[in-house]
């Protein structure tokens, strides 16, 4: 399971230019699930992800995490992450979960988040979306579990 975490200080989805869901100060979590990935790398991925400490406190350092800072986190899923593009010049998808795998683990990762006491909105699973953000710093981290 890959998670790409973007520091925001706000970001949303637009589907069918409808919005689907925003969030303010937190993180964008980008979610890629591999064939191989079991409900633990979910919840293990959930856990790293909240403590993990990249919002700056009053010493400019990085050492909040997004509940540190009361943020919000807006989970999108990003099958391309699982891409390989070691050969050729065409991304092969072949780590990627099925569908049907990936979401089930997608929507328990939500959960795990959602049951830590944190504002979590989605994005829609399989659908074109929209993503809209402003990083702030940048700050952009791939997390992998």
């Amino acid at each position: 399971m890959k998670a790409l975490i973007q520091r925001v200080k706000k970001a949303s989805v637009t589907i069918d230019n409808k919005l689907y869901s925003e969030i303010g100060k937190g993180l964008l979590v980008l979610l890629g699930v591999e064939k191989d990935d079991e409900k633990e790398n979910g919840d293990k991925l959930a856990q790293k992800i909240s403590t993990l400490r990249i919002f700056e406190d009053e010493n400019d350092k990085m050492n909040l995490s997004v509940k540190d800072v009361n943020g919000e986190i807006l989970v999108v899923s990003q099958f391309t992450l699982c891409g390989d593009c070691k050969k050729g010049t065409r991304p092969s998808f072949d780590k990627a979960a099925p569908p049907e795998k990936a979401n089930e683990l997608y929507e328990d990762f939500v959960s795990v988040l959602k049951a830590g006491g944190f504002r979590v909105k989605t994005g829609k699973f399989r659908a074109m979306m929209d993503v809209e953000l402003i990083n702030d710093g940048p700050v952009t981290f791939m997390v992998e579990k």
